[in-house]
């Protein structure tokens, strides 16, 4: 026991190190700025980004077409003129301790001038506070948790928070499904399923549906299947789920098999083309709620599907279309300014308002995060569709 050290314990140690930097050292940013503004602004030089993505680990599938979402993001704004970006990407490992590592490599040995990621909500909890204390702007590209925009003013993230998305996902479930008692299931050991909860509760409970039992499991179990049995026992009109994808693909498949052929309305974890992939016919008719659907009339979605495609040989998910948002509203923030120092980018993002994107047209509100259209999707024909 004396040798295991928590993940506290290390976030607390490289905080005070980096402290120690940022107060002692001034901003190696502040002279990437150049002449001109918006299309016609120009910077020498590349501008170092950071990116901080699951690649490998139980978020995998979420890091990667986040890698992906960036690189076409680059592609294009380096095509632009005026401005060329490097991104650099580390992966986490879907570790927090080594996300709290690439923050700290980012801030001062790479010294980026913005850092996007990390992947989970759980990795922004213990890592954003890096950036926070040397003064480097974080934007989450894929953070619902509640509270990670409240680490500090240098956070940002271009996600809905489950606080949002939650509730009307439950009130277009309730109207579709009539709704009166579910159970919930949740992960509750991580932050961002731990979140989703509260987000689930709330909204259950302001729409008047029951909650006949409350299930918890751990982000490593495979075998759901005592578990759902016990759910089934309730027999309610629906099972409301807050779990990653590891455990969302047996879980689903597992209550099918079981014969519960009762509504799963599942959280932001669940929105991965990866969910009808592995489970196939089982997961046919959950209802997801999404911060973005291939569908979406925005205006820039169109043109973002046809680039993704062509480039990586596969449709784009949320986490792509949001990753793919956070660069490009980087850039809207640096040539507002026609600047790349860590303090005008952090100045100019919080004061973007109505930028067009894929997501739709998106603004930073006072607390610093997303503001814009929610969706309600529904798996039909091994596909997400708009539940009407």
């Amino acid at each position: 026991m004396r040798c295991r050290t928590s993940i506290a314990t290390t976030a607390l140690l490289v905080l005070t190190i980096a402290g120690c930097a940022s107060e002692d050292s001034d901003d190696p940013t502040a002279d990437r700025t150049g002449s001109g503004s918006g299309a016609d602004c120009r910077i020498d030089g590349a501008v170092p980004i950071g990116a901080a993505l699951s690649l490998t680990g139980p978020a995998g599938s979420y890091g990667d077409p986040q890698r992906k979402g960036l690189e076409l993001a680059l592609g294009e704004l380096n095509s632009k003129g005026g401005i060329t970006y490097d991104l650099r990407v580390e992966d986490d490992a879907t570790d927090p301790k080594q996300g709290i590592t690439v923050f700290e490599k980012f801030a001062t040995t790479d010294a980026v001038s913005v850092i996007l990621g990390p992947t989970l909500s759980t990795g922004a909890k213990v890592a954003d506070p890096v950036a926070q204390e040397n003064k480097v702007p974080v934007l989450g590209i894929s953070n619902t948790a509640a509270g990670i925009t409240e680490i500090g003013d240098y956070v940002f993230r271009d996600s809905l928070t489950e606080d949002v998305v939650i509730p009307q996902t439950i009130e277009k479930a309730k109207s579709a499904l009539g709704l009166k008692k579910v159970v919930v299931l949740y992960g509750n050991d991580d932050a961002f399923t731990q979140s989703g909860y509260e987000a689930f509760k709330g909204a259950l409970d302001e729409q008047g549906v029951e909650i006949a039992k409350t299930l918890t499991f751990s982000k490593a179990d495979t075998d759901f299947r005592a578990l759902l049995t016990d759910a089934k026992a309730a027999n309610a009109d629906a099972l409301v789920v807050s779990g990653l994808i590891d455990a969302a693909i047996p879980l689903v498949t597992q209550a099918r098999e079981l014969g519960i052929d009762k509504p799963i309305i599942g959280g932001n974890g669940f929105n991965n083309p990866k969910l009808m992939k592995d489970a196939g016919a089982a997961a046919e008719g959950i209802i997801v709620g999404a911060a973005w659907n291939s569908a979406s009339k925005a205006s820039k979605n169109a043109a973002f599907l046809e680039a993704y495609q062509a480039k990586f040989g596969v449709a784009p998910d949320q986490f792509a279309a949001q990753a793919y948002t956070g660069f490009v509203l980087v850039d809207a923030a640096v040539r507002e300014g026609c600047s790349a120092s860590r303090e005008a980018i952090k100045d100019n993002l919080g004061k973007l308002k109505d930028v067009d994107t894929v997501l739709g047209t998106f603004s930073f509100d006072d607390n610093r995060d997303a503001v814009h259209p929610a969706v309600v999707q529904i798996v039909k024909d091994g596909k997400f569709a708009v539940l009407e």
